[in-house]
């Protein structure tokens, strides 16, 4: 347990973090050229093979630190002030709490996002000393199985680690839907986060392509119970996933490439995990023409969209901006081909200069 010196530390810490989040939001109210949220891939690799994601393989290299100093030097310079970092797992990058103070040092918000099986003490404490502001551990179930190894029963001692030895904030998502075995399993896994005095949130498995998935019976049962444990801390709902649960379409402008990008291995922006290949532009030559264009642009994925960061990230802007341009319409070329170069030129007297 955490003594009464730890406790204020922590307290310090996260009054200090809540008011840089107040800040981003005011940020992102006064002005729509920078973008809120980035994940951004240092590491494809994973030590796990879970049958439902699509987002690792088991050969990458890691992403070189220089080029991962320039990439997060590059989301500053765009104003970005809340940088995750993704995989594949982070933890198997050799230089990981490096970029984490490289981001920490530009002033912007850090994030995680671990299967959490390397965490140990001393890790812990190194995320600690990197300047981390939050981590995020997604378990599927209650036991293992055939689907995911990210269960409570292995994760349980690394969460309790967490508990004793983490100075940052720690979120524990749980999953439901198609795949899931047993579904009460999420509200064990949010039950347990709260009790560890973590916070929890629940997402609803989409397929391939981060679409939606109606849940059965039995799951939307469980949506509700959550729904109702949300209210006293166990969960955060949105009114998207409540249509996403009866397998109904949002009407919603998403903001990906612009308040939300996805930046690969590859140095890529994209609109989002299960979205590659749009707009396709290394990160490197993203500008402000860019932003302003994805701002406009209408995304055909949206109505029936899962991905709740961008959702969420989307938020900030639901009551402005109407979209006039069509993203595939855009983008249906080569990110570089001449094609796309008339375009972009074609579509700048909408979106503005630099």
């Amino acid at each position: 347990m955490a003594d009464s010196k730890q406790k204020f530390r922590r307290r310090l810490k996260a009054a200090g973090r809540r008011l840089r989040e107040l800040k981003m939001i005011a940020k992102g109210l006064v002005s729509t050229d920078h973008p809120i949220q980035v994940h951004i891939i240092p590491m494809r690799r994973c030590n796990l093979s879970c049958t439902y994601c699509n987002e690792y393989d088991d050969v990458s290299d890691p992403v070189p630190l220089d080029e991962m100093f320039r990439r997060v030097d590059k989301l500053a310079a765009l104003g970005t002030t809340l940088v995750t970092i993704s995989g594949g797992e982070t933890l198997l990058h050799p230089e990981l709490d490096d970029i984490i103070h490289r981001i920490h040092e530009h002033g912007m918000l850090s994030g995680l996002i671990t299967n959490g099986y390397l965490l140990t003490a001393k890790r812990i404490q190194q995320l600690n000393d990197a300047g981390l502001d939050h981590l995020q551990i997604s378990i599927d179930n209650v036991m293992p199985d055939d689907v995911s190894k990210k269960s409570l029963k292995v994760l349980d001692k690394k969460l309790q680690l967490l508990q004793e030895h983490a100075d940052f904030h720690v979120n524990i998502n749980s999953v439901i839907g198609a795949g899931v075995k047993d579904q009460r399993d999420a509200v064990t896994i949010g039950k347990r986060a709260v009790e560890l005095g973590f916070t929890s949130t629940v997402g609803i498995i989409h397929d391939g392509t981060g679409q939606l998935r109606p849940l059965d019976d039995q799951a939307q049962s469980v949506f509700s119970e959550m729904k109702k444990l949300g209210k006293r801390g166990y969960a955060r709902f949105n009114q998207f996933q409540d249509n996403i649960a009866l397998g109904k379409p949002n009407n919603w402008r998403c903001r990906a490439g612009a308040r939300y990008l996805y930046v690969c291995e590859d140095g890529l922006v994209h609109y989002c995990s299960q979205q590659r290949g749009f707009p396709g532009i290394p990160l490197a030559e993203y500008g402000v023409k860019d932003l302003r264009r994805e701002f406009l642009s209408k995304k055909s994925c949206a109505p029936n969209c899962t991905i709740s960061c961008v959702h969420q990230t989307s938020l900030v802007d639901f009551w402005r901006a109407p979209q006039p341009l069509d993203s595939h319409q855009v983008f249906r070329a080569p990110a570089h081909s001449p094609q796309n170069d008339l375009v972009r030129i074609k579509v700048q007297e909408t979106v503005g200069a630099d």
